[in-house]
């Protein structure tokens, strides 16, 4: 993969997910490019006055953190936080559909379908029309990434459970992870929180042993064009 996109519901998906692959990627000289597809804040923040104050100091928090990761672009579809399973379908499709059509990436990395989060949920199923295999389709690889705090919320069940078949060593590059997760000031929480920078050292350490690695990324390759 040469030109990568990674498309994240909400801002902090990137590098809860993938940070330390995103991260390798730049390193190799690669270029990724990150998609946030909603405001990640008109939920969460509903009542507050200044709300749009609000999204933007969460858009700069998104900008340090893909500093630090080397991210080339930032792209936002602007939709309404945890409320894309109200959505109309056509219009999530539509926002990762531009950003592909404009930076036409090789691969693309999504949500797991059976996250507890149902923002997730449909951005996967909309990046699956968006890159869909037809003729002149530029994307040739599709993965799915876990999010510490909605992946291994859902019930361990054949039709939801994350089952990885690629891992990436990111044991060179994992204090970069950590070191942007951090950025995301109004995102970190106390351990054992799934979104503190403990327990995301512990979770990619559990990851690599699994591997014989000492730190590692875990996907799930859902295609593969060559």
């Amino acid at each position: 993969m040469k030109k990568v996109l990674v498309i994240a519901a909400h801002p902090d998906d990137e590098v809860l997910g993938m940070g330390g692959t995103i991260a390798k990627l730049t390193a190799e000289g690669k270029e990724v490019n990150v998609l946030i597809v909603t405001d990640g804040s008109s939920s969460q923040y509903r009542a507050a006055d200044n709300l749009a104050e609000i999204i933007e100091a969460k858009k700069l928090e998104t900008r340090r953190c893909a500093d630090v990761l080397g991210v080339k672009d930032i792209y936002y579809g602007g939709l309404p936080d945890m409320k894309l399973d109200c959505t109309p379908h056509i219009e999530i499709n539509q926002v990762i559909e531009q950003v592909v059509d404009k930076m036409k990436p090789d691969a693309v990395f999504t949500h797991f379908w059976g996250d507890v989060n149902a923002d997730h949920q449909n951005v996967y199923k909309s990046t699956l029309v968006a890159v869909r295999p037809v003729m002149g389709q530029v994307v040739k690889e599709l993965f799915c990434y876990s999010v510490p705090s909605s992946t291994e919320w859902t019930p361990n069940k054949e039709d939801t459970m994350f089952m990885p078949n690629m891992f990436v060593d990111i044991t060179d590059v994992a204090e970069r992870k950590y070191e942007a997760f951090s950025k995301y000031c109004t995102e970190l929480r106390d351990y054992p929180h799934p979104r503190s920078v403990q327990y995301l050292r512990e979770a990619d350490k559990a990851a690599g042993i699994r591997v014989g690695l000492l730190a590692a990324e875990e996907f799930v390759l859902l295609r593969r064009l060559v």
